[in-house]
Formats: structure tokens, C-alpha cells, sequence
């Protein structure tokens, strides 16, 4: 699982934030279920666009979702302007997952 981004750094304080987005229906974050495709930082530090699926088009948490993202990165970098795009392509699919997602899944 790799997520796409301009600003390493930032991304991986982004990350360990979205860790706290528990996909509900399924008890894992959103992070190690390989939703998170893409997270992009303005160079103004003001803007996030992040780019990401759910296990289904049809997933009835969805909202819920894209939302917790979206609170939980304007917490984490105050003052940003966030905006959550999803995608499907690629479809999300059980090899997203990492490893310790697979652990925990398996438990």
C-alpha cells in the first residue's frame, strides 16, 4: 500500500491522523484498509485535496466516512481548506490492505 503525495513529510503526519478514521462496518482504519489513494498539499500549506475509494461504490457509510477524514485532517493541520475526492478506479480490492490490517482482520 502506497499513498501518492507531494510533501512526504506532511503525508506521514496525515497518515498517522487518518489512523483514527475506523471504518465502521469493518473495524479497521481507513489508512491500513489501503483506502487513501492520493494526499496533496497546497505549497501555501492552506489546502489538502485527498484522494480516496471505499471497499464499494455502494458503501452505505460512506458519508461517514469521507467525513471523518475531512475533520480529522482540519484538526490536524488547523486552518486547512480539505477536500476529499473519491475515486474508483482503481477499485479497491483485499491486496490494498496492509499487512497489519490483514493481521488484524484475521484475528
Amino acid at each position: 500500500m502506497s499513498v501518492v503525495t507531494n510533501n512526504d513529510l506532511r503525508c506521514t503526519i496525515a497518515l498517522a491522523a487518518l489512523e483514527n478514521v475506523i471504518d465502521p462496518e469493518i473495524g479497521l482504519n481507513v489508512v491500513d484498509l489501503g483506502l487513501i489513494y492520493e494526499i496533496d498539499f497546497d505549497e501555501g500549506g492552506t489546502g489538502i485535496v485527498v484522494t480516496m475509494t471505499l471497499s464499494t461504490p455502494f458503501c452505505p457509510m460512506g458519508e461517514s466516512i469521507t467525513g471523518a477524514v475531512e475533520r480529522v485532517l482540519q484538526d490536524t493541520f488547523t486552518g486547512a481548506v480539505v477536500l476529499v475526492k473519491l475515486t474508483f478506479e482503481p477499485p479497491w480490492s483485499y491486496e490494498r490492505i496492509s499487512e497489519a490490517g490483514k493481521k488484524f482482520l484475521s484475528a
